[in-house]
């Protein structure tokens, strides 16, 4: 493929990710129509997993959802490493200062 695989606004794409995206050029094509945004929040999905396992998990269902339509990951707060925007008040207390919401 000579298309770079396109990457989120603040994170890269890991070399496990990328295999996943480009195994199937249909989902390599649906993922380089995410915008930068979409894109970022799907890997910082990705990459927040503690567990391989749990990491994995995700990296299949990432796929899975881009082939059902979704355009961000599914019941995903949000990326909280954006310099470009504060985080919202939820994001703040579970995310960051990890509080019980």
């Amino acid at each position: 493929m000579s298309e770079t695989l396109a990457e989120g606004t603040v994170h890269r794409v890991a070399d496990d990710m990328r295999a996943a995206l480009e195994a199937d050029a249909g989902t390599r094509a649906l993922w380089q129509s995410l915008t930068p945004l979409g894109r970022n929040e799907f890997i910082c999905w990705v990459e927040d997993a503690k567990q391989a396992k749990t990491r994995e998990k995700r990296i299949g269902r990432t796929v899975e959802e881009l082939q059902e339509g979704k355009r961000r990951p599914c019941c995903w707060a949000g990326c909280i490493h954006r310099t470009d925007k504060s985080p919202g008040a939820w994001q703040q207390a579970v995310l960051i200062d990890k509080q019980k919401a």
